[in-house]
């Protein structure tokens, strides 16, 4: 991770250098106070991601809830070296505490695998948008093709929650390394109950992606606002594409630190094939990092003060027995 953080922190610098720092800077000074607006507006995608994870929830839980866990699941996300999986381990941890680990950890793990899909389905949306802006059949064919080749992956993924028992079998391999006596937390067996009957619940399922491919529509007017204030403006249809592509190049660059480098490079590209300037395309992404750290630290912060005072109950009753 440290070394794909610096080679891509070099390619960052190197893209921003070689299309002109300066010419950069004046974008972001065009935009000016503006571009704070895209940190409330930050809100909407995520709570709509958490309409869709209430859905996997079987028990009562506030929105406000899981909400405040999203938040919390994003800025780990992004903003800490955990290659995307720190967010839903802690995500589990602070869930648990409202519905029981068993049901926490299956809503989250089934959540992963339906945001999977949802993303899924706003790639091929991006890919039809490109060939709709271009009308470049081969780059639409290729891209196709490599959705094609992710998506036995994805089946595989769905199959093996559905039928597999894939907590039990971690359970008993830390049984075989570590004694006997190890039990996962909640239950590797009643984990992987709880999970098989999730993925029963079809409608349940089927609401989950509908909200989460909501969220990351909703996400698009990020990329659609920032490059009208930045002075580039770009149609909704541009906006999508750029969004869903660059979450993909993203998301597909998992173990590079908040992937830096790989969304710089991923919206240059995109910049050539549709059409607005290379410099809007760097402004775009230090102002997407901008808010991700206006976001996503308060949120980090609010974690730790949470984390804090429990810890500080737990010594405190500790003392008193």
């Amino acid at each position: 991770m440290r070394i794909a953080f610096l080679l891509g922190l070099c390619l960052m610098v190197g893209l921003i250098v070689h299309d002109g720092a300066a010419q950069i800077l004046a974008l972001l000074t065009h935009a000016s106070w503006l571009l704070l607006w895209l940190v409330p507006l930050r809100a909407l995608p995520i709570t709509l991601d958490a309409i869709g994870w209430r859905a996997l929830v079987t028990v009562p839980v506030r929105l406000y809830t899981l909400f405040r866990i999203a938040c919390v699941r994003e800025a780990i996300n992004r903003l800490l070296p955990v290659a995307n999986i720190g967010g839903e381990v802690v995500g589990i941890g602070l869930l648990a505490r409202s519905v029981g680990t068993a049901e926490a950890t299956a809503s989250v793990v089934v959540e992963v695998l339906m945001t999977l899909v949802s993303q899924y389905l706003f790639v091929a949306i991006g890919v039809v948008c490109v060939l709709h802006l271009t009308g470049a059949v081969r780059l639409t064919a290729d891209l196709m093709l490599l959705l094609a080749a992710s998506l036995p992956v994805i089946v595989l993924l769905v199959l093996l929650m559905r039928y597999g028992s894939l907590f039990g079998w971690l359970r008993r391999i830390g049984a075989r390394l570590l004694g006997s006596g190890v039990r996962a937390p909640g239950g590797g067996i009643d984990v992987d109950a709880a999970i098989r009957a999730l993925c029963r619940r079809h409608g349940r399922l089927a609401r989950s992606i509908l909200w989460q491919l909501a969220g990351q529509l909703a996400g698009s007017a990020e990329t659609w606002l920032a490059l009208r204030w930045l002075g580039h403006p770009v149609g909704i249809v541009e906006a999508v594409a750029i969004e869903s592509l660059t979450q993909a190049v993203r998301n597909f660059a998992f173990m590079v630190p908040a992937g830096i480098g790989v969304q710089e490079a991923s919206l240059v590209g995109l910049a050539h094939v549709l059409g607005f300037g290379t410099d809007a395309a760097l402004a775009l992404s230090l102002a997407k990092r901008m808010r991700e750290v206006l976001f996503g630290v308060p949120a980090l912060l609010a974690w730790q003060w949470i984390e804090g005072r429990r810890g500080w109950r737990y010594a405190r009753e500790r003392l008193s027995r």
